[in-house]
């Protein structure tokens, strides 16, 4: 659709003219600030040509606030591609132009004053060196108009009056996704969802209770634990954006049921990449159709992410291994069959060249015993939210896996697998955490349009709708840039920059969801009788798990330093 100047001043109404050129030449100067701000850090940090780790890690904050910088510059890359995609098929509404429109407006704006790190931690352009030299082309006229106007008053007032009625037909903006089948995909597990899931999710998290197996066994039914799986393997053989689509959805109803497929995702990926013909053969089939639920057992205590580092061991023992050790924060880990089981099989290595990969079958548990297999005992990690799989610490006293079961045949390949699979992995949590800030939003607006305060609904007043406004805008950003990273992955192209960029938005963007509109339940947002308790206390996760957002930043900044485009 053609964009035009509202009737009154350009540089005032909520619509700014020629919003696609506009953007497009204030996208060149962010690009120009980013790439200013790279060469400066590699000046400091490369003195030699290469980068100097103690010297990145010295200058972490500095790293990091690039890292985020050059996230918010793809993001808002990937905004305008959106649009543009929206418009050439004419579905460039003003709701959507609205959105890019703020976009532009506020990132643009931290890019020049400081982006939030942290909830205490913000990283201003001094302190990446950038002084005047590097900031004045950055100040355009185009820019300049941007700041001004892009997410001003009457912007967040007018889109607020589009979104009024947008709970009645779920239109939140559209989604650009191109394929009508896609489309029916998520129509499918949204109406699955909302039938499904989210009348009981709160009733489960209050009562910390395992997903039900019938729901399980339906999203079997569904296809969702064989999404990616190929075909030849009885899997549905979709693309990763089809599995962003559906974990979103299934999200938005609740996180653990959205969480379900994550394990078998990575099982799935992980035998895919690396298992023999005949794992393939045995496991994909029983993945696909969720005969077996799969758990992902790497982590241990006081490791986090240096999995390198990792003394859970494996010792042979003719035609089967032993384990010995302990692992912790293992989601699902009672009600599972099969443990893709990483763990030290070389005694004389101290990183990662020493690990392999096992599929260690175990039997079910019950509430009473959740670990009934000889050589494995396990308790329960009590934990304030994502609850409907239940967490747990695990250990290993000569429990049995045959040798047949190392992951390739091969020893020593366990982390190697296990990276495989970390795109995939950080794209699907980046889609869950999109469903989660839509959660919270839907959850905010319904309130603040139900609430009434001083004669009117509380999302009359402009510090209730800017906020709910500014969250539709953020939850479409999260989305557009994963589902990028998610197409990068479907074109086998490299994309563990992409899908860290993803993951790390969209967890902030969840969080500040669920925070906002807690605060625009206010104190009935503090009682646990209404799930935006619940939402909030799942959406803290997002930010820590598959990698916690300064190992993110750590990643994205190290590979875009070291050459990454």
């Amino acid at each position: 659709m053609p964009l035009t100047a509202p009737a009154t001043a350009a540089d005032t109404g909520p619509l700014l003219p020629d919003l696609l050129n506009l953007t497009g030449r204030a996208l060149d100067a962010a690009e120009g600030l980013l790439a200013a701000a790279k060469r400066l850090l590699l000046a400091e940090l490369a003195p030699g040509g290469a980068i100097d780790p103690a010297l990145l890690e010295a200058r972490q904050f500095a790293a990091h606030g690039y890292a985020w910088m050059a996230t918010y510059v793809e993001a808002l890359r990937r905004m305008r591609l959106w649009a543009e995609r929206l418009d050439a098929a004419g579905d460039l509404r003003e709701l959507e132009a609205l959105m890019l429109q703020m976009a532009f407006g506020e990132y643009l704006g931290q890019l020049a004053g400081g982006i939030a790190l942290s909830q205490g931690e913000v990283v201003r352009p001094h302190d990446l060196g950038l002084g005047d030299a590097e900031l004045k082309p950055f100040r355009r006229p185009e820019t300049e108009l941007l700041l001004r106007s892009g997410n001003s008053e009457a912007a967040r007032a007018r889109l607020a009056a589009l979104l009024a009625h947008a709970l009645e037909g779920g239109d939140f903006g559209r989604l650009g996704l191109d394929e009508e089948a896609l489309e029916m995909v998520r129509d499918q597990f949204r109406r699955f969802g909302a039938e499904r899931v989210k009348p009981f999710a709160h009733d489960w998290h209050l009562k910390d209770e395992l997903i039900p197996l019938p729901v399980v066994e339906e999203m079997a039914g569904l296809g969702v634990f064989g999404l990616t799986v190929p075909e030849e393997f009885g899997g549905l053989g979709l693309g990763k954006l089809a599995m962003c689509i559906v974990s979103e959805e299934l999200s938005r109803a609740y996180i653990g049921v959205g969480s379900l497929g994550t394990r078998s995702e990575i099982a799935a990926e992980l035998i895919r990449l690396g298992g023999t013909a005949a794992q393939k053969e045995k496991y994909l089939p029983l993945i696909a159709t969720g005969a077996i639920l799969p758990t992902a057992v790497f982590t241990e205590p006081n490791t986090g992410s240096d999995l390198g580092s990792l003394r859970t061991r494996a010792v042979r023992e003719g035609d089967r291994y032993r384990i010995y050790g302990a692992k912790t924060w293992i989601t699902h880990a009672a009600r599972t069959d099969l443990m893709t089981l990483l763990v030290r099989t070389d005694p004389a290595t101290a990183d990662y060249r020493g690990l392999s990969m096992f599929l260690a079958e175990k039997p079910r548990g019950t509430a009473a015993d959740p670990f009934p297999a000889p050589g494995m005992s396990g308790s329960e990690i009590r934990v304030l939210g994502y609850r409907g799989m239940k967490e747990y610490e695990i250990g290993f006293d000569g429990f049995a896996v045959p040798a047949e079961n190392l992951l390739g045949g091969i020893e020593g390949q366990g982390f190697k697998q296990l990276m495989a699979t970390f795109e995939s992995a950080r794209i699907q949590t980046a889609s869950r955490a999109a469903g989660v800030a839509q959660n919270a939003l839907e959850l905010g607006l319904a309130y603040a349009l139900e609430r009434r305060q001083f004669g009117k609904p509380i999302y009359a007043f402009p510090r209730v709708y800017g906020k709910l406004a500014w969250m539709a805008v953020e939850t479409m950003v999260a989305r557009q840039l994963t589902y990028f990273a998610a197409r990068e992955k479907d074109s086998d192209r490299r994309c563990d920059i992409e899908a860290g960029m993803a993951k790390l938005l969209a967890a902030r963007t969840a969080w500040a969801n669920a925070d906002n509109a807690l605060q625009i339940h206010g104190g009935n947002g503090y009682a646990l009788e209404y799930p935006i308790s619940r939402v909030l206390c799942d959406a803290r996760i997002l930010n820590i798990f598959e990698g916690a957002a300064e190992i993110q930043a750590h990643v994205i900044a190290r590979g875009l330093l070291a050459g990454r485009n």
